[in-house]
């Protein structure tokens, strides 16, 4: 039997998903609604494969399966989603995942993923093997990797913005904060980023995997 713990924020999903998944007799599936009560859950009960939504209020999908990973480097978590993430790619890749699978998949892709994953094969999808290439670190630079960086969310969602030209003012009036704020935001990612200017950062977001090029 393999034992899966599902983790999506909307009930009707989880509950949609583990239908679909027990429909193959050798699968069992528990549903949790948050990252905090997975964390918990995993104490006291063991699951062969972890199943997780990207985005969920609080504890993100990434935050989580970090957390997952370094509690068990040999656990194996699918990022269950029905957003975009190529921006989030190379974060997961380095936090350890072991493939995605899109929330509109069939159950027949479902099933598939889990027993990939499992045998210890990624899940990528073609469309993201793409980023692969393009978000190549040459060996022997002296750039900041991906495991440098301690980017959040909001961090990430302010170069997202960023890249799209948005002015200081302009990106105040969305955060609902002041102007000298978002200053002091950006020279703290620019500092993260060991880059000196708005393009030099969406250069190296991009580079890294944070932002995809096409939002530039």
């Amino acid at each position: 039997m393999i034992r899966i713990l599902l983790v999506d924020d909307h009930p009707s999903v989880g509950e949609g998903t583990k239908t679909m998944i027990e429909q193959d007799s050798e699968m069992s599936v528990s549903v949790v609604l948050s990252a905090i009560e997975a964390l918990e859950i995993i104490q006291t009960e063991r699951f062969d494969l972890i199943l997780c939504d990207l985005n969920m209020p609080g504890i993100s999908g990434l935050e989580l399966t970090k957390r997952l990973i370094q509690q068990d480097p040999e656990r194996k978590v699918i990022i269950y989603s029905g957003y975009e993430i190529g921006t989030h790619f190379n974060l997961l890749i380095e936090s350890g995942v072991s493939g995605f699978i899109s929330k509109t998949a069939s159950r027949e892709q479902l099933h598939n993923a889990i027993r990939c994953a499992m045998r210890g094969d990624a899940v990528i999808p073609i469309s993201l093997l793409k980023q692969l290439k393009r978000n190549e670190v040459t060996i022997g630079r002296t750039e900041v990797s991906i495991e440098d960086v301690s980017i959040t969310e909001k961090e990430q969602m302010i170069l997202h913005e960023v890249s799209t030209g948005i002015s200081n003012k302009e990106l105040a009036v969305m955060l609902h904060v002041s102007q000298r704020n978002v200053e002091y935001q950006l020279s703290r990612i620019f500092e993260k980023l060991n880059v000196r200017s708005r393009s030099e950062a969406i250069k190296e977001a991009q580079r890294l995997g944070l932002i995809s090029v096409e939002q530039y």
